[in-house]
Formats: C-alpha cells, sequence, structure tokens
C-alpha cells in the first residue's frame, strides 16, 4: 500500500520561503511522475507543479513560475517543493499526488499541509 505525507508548511510572511517534502512509504515496482497541487478555502484544486519519473522534465504552472522548484531524490522516497518569493495569494493546503507513467489519473494522494502567507 503506497502511501504519501506532505510535511514542511506553516506561516511565513510575503516574500518568505518554505520547502514542502511528500515523503512516500509502499513499495513501488513502476515508474512514476508525481505532482503537486493546492486548494484554498472556496477554491477549486489547482495543479502547481509535475516531475517526470526520471526527474528529467519538469513542468509549472504560470502562477508559480519562477518562484517555486520541484525535485525528488528516489533514494529517499522522497518529493520537495521549494517555494521563493512567496505571496498571500499562495495560501492554500498543499497536496502530493503520484501517477504511474503513461497513465492519466492519480492513483495516491497525501493528507496535505497548509501553507499561510502573510501580507
Amino acid at each position: 500500500q503506497v502511501q504519501l505525507v506532505e510535511s514542511g508548511g506553516g506561516l511565513v510572511q510575503a516574500g518568505g520561503s518554505l520547502r514542502l517534502s511528500c515523503a512516500r512509504s509502499g513499495r513501488i515496482f513502476r515508474s512514476y511522475d508525481m505532482s503537486w497541487f493546492r486548494q484554498a478555502p472556496g477554491k477549486a484544486r489547482e495543479w502547481v507543479s509535475t516531475i517526470s519519473w526520471s526527474g528529467e522534465n519538469l513542468y509549472y504552472a504560470d502562477s508559480v513560475k519562477g518562484r517555486f522548484t520541484i525535485s525528488r531524490d528516489d533514494a529517499k522516497n522522497t518529493m520537495y517543493l521549494q517555494m521563493n518569493s512567496l505571496k498571500p495569494e499562495d495560501t492554500a493546503l498543499y497536496y502530493c499526488a503520484l501517477r504511474y507513467a503513461g497513465n492519466s489519473e492519480y492513483t495516491n494522494w497525501g493528507q496535505g499541509t497548509q501553507v499561510t502567507v502573510s501580507s
């Protein structure tokens, strides 16, 4: 059973930085992409970033491009999201998700970690 656990959220002032982590437990025998999503109160869930199974392909939403960096360390079964120059509009519950390579659906989700950016 694959499980994902996020950590690293918190309260930060605008312009500050946070690094989120997503730790995976459970064995996987297939290649997989991983992504970050976020959901602000009263808003729909929003895709933030994806890193491919090889780590070579990185994708970002326009709203975070140039400020956020996604990475993964498969030796530690962990994915990261370095968030710099944070803005109040980045305030949300951040989720990580796993998608097997070649699939369109995400099969595993974490419980989320709260990021709050004060102005």
